[in-house]
């Protein structure tokens, strides 16, 4: 009996390797022998206006795939859209699943993070109920590493190898400038509610480097006093500190830091507020309590879109990991979330699982308390042991008259599917 199609999507925040698993999706539902693979546009959202493609029409050859993998962003688009419970809104679960059959969609993928797999679990759930034929299964995709069961997730060792990166010429620069003048430099890392991407600034350190002075993650609770306090002491013996800071640090009563500064009133589908300043408020709080040179940098999107440093480990399981969820589909897994499971730190290896999406989505993983150095304004060893494999060797990107050359989904709108 021939196979149906595959239909895939990306939600959420992109990353830097996020289009490495849509490349195994393809790849991989081409081997095994399925019709069509359908990617949507913007999401479960784009999809229920009809927005999706034939991804063969623009993934023509072995080059397109290389350079597709290679390519920043999220090919296909995103979004944030909430699925409703299905008590809440059957009509949107009727609209989807009408769309499914009409594809003849056999494998539904969406390639995402937390909130992407409480897409997962709803639409298996649905399918449940309503005997449904399509598989369900989730892609993990976050670089704030904070999904349950998995190891670590795609994304994740590509923006800790830019942020190691950064925070060493950060580092270097601020030296360049510190004859006579006490300088603070205050560095803002995306990962909302867990460290682990503002811990791995710690891996600059080395021969050449010292690495920040002090590390201060959001899983524990931060005192604007204490910090000020803690630096005042470092510039008695040093004219230059370095600080990376996670954008979710927060007081003891829970509130972020960055609530202090505006535009923190903005929230998304899933009720996460827009998390932006944290860095400039300190810097303008040491400023202001020390009288000493400050400067923040908010790494912000490069984080996530620097596609020509990414880790060759990051790329290759990012690959690996799309390849294994048409694998659990086409050998009759629905409803659950492929995890990378980790074998051994040296040499490095890991192979691809599988775990039921319930114990995975709307969960969040954080750094444990005793990878957290006493004072907690550090990391420990562990962490780093932990982190070492994962930002190893590097992709290049193929360059055109000096720059990276990227796969674009170019279209107008006589050339949507429906």
């Amino acid at each position: 009996m021939p196979k149906g199609n595959v239909l895939v999507g990306q939600s959420g925040g992109p990353t830097a390797v996020i289009n490495s698993s849509l490349a195994g999706v393809f790849r991989t539902a081409m081997e095994r022998g399925y019709g069509k693979v359908y990617g949507m546009r913007y999401g479960i959202q784009g999809f229920m206006d009809e927005q999706y493609v034939d991804l063969s029409t623009h993934i023509k050859n072995e080059l397109d795939l290389e350079l597709l993998k290679r390519t920043p962003s999220a090919f296909l688009g995103t979004c944030r859209y909430k699925l409703p419970e299905i008590h809440e809104g059957k009509e949107i679960y009727e609209r989807i699943f009408e769309l499914l059959d009409k594809l003849d969609i056999e494998v539904f993928i969406y390639i995402g993070g937390n909130d992407s797999m409480d897409t997962i679990r709803k639409l298996y759930d649905y399918s449940l109920l309503t005997g449904a034929k399509q598989k369900f299964v989730g892609c993990p995709k976050t670089i704030d590493n904070d999904l349950a069961i998995t190891d670590h997730t795609p994304g994740f060792g590509s923006a800790a190898k830019y942020i190691a990166t950064s925070t060493k010429e950060v580092i270097c620069d601020a030296l360049g400038f510190s004859y006579k003048k006490k300088n603070v430099t205050i560095i803002e890392i995306m990962g909302r509610n867990a460290g682990w991407l503002t811990g791995a600034s710690a891996l600059s350190a080395g021969e050449d480097c010292d690495g920040p002075d002090l590390i201060y993650l959001p899983e524990l609770p931060f005192d604007v006093e204490a910090f000020t306090n803690r630096v005042r002491g470092l510039l008695e013996d040093k004219d230059v500190v370095v600080v990376a800071v996670s954008e979710g640090i927060h007081d003891a009563n829970g509130k972020y830091i960055c609530e202090m500064t505006a535009g923190s009133e903005t929230k998304d589908a899933f009720g996460h507020i827009q998390m932006t300043g944290t860095a400039a408020y300190l810097a303008s709080v040491i400023h202001n309590e020390l009288g000493c040179k400050t400067r923040s940098v908010e790494l912000s999107t490069l984080q996530r879109a620097a596609a020509h440093l990414t880790s060759r480990v990051d790329v290759d399981e990012a690959f690996a990991v799309g390849g294994a969820t048409v694998k659990a589909a086409d050998e009759g897994d629905s409803g659950v979330m492929v995890v990378i499971e980790r074998l051994s730190d040296d040499p490095y290896q890991s192979t691809t699982g599988i775990h039921d999406v319930h114990r995975i989505a709307n969960g969040e993983k954080v750094v444990p308390r005793e990878w957290i150095n006493a004072g907690g304004d550090y990391v420990t060893k562990d962490f780093l042991d932990y982190m070492r494999p994962l930002v190893q060797g590097q992709y290049n990107p193929m360059t055109v008259n000096g720059l990276p050359r990227h796969l674009n989904l170019k279209m107008n709108n006589s050339e949507w599917i429906k």
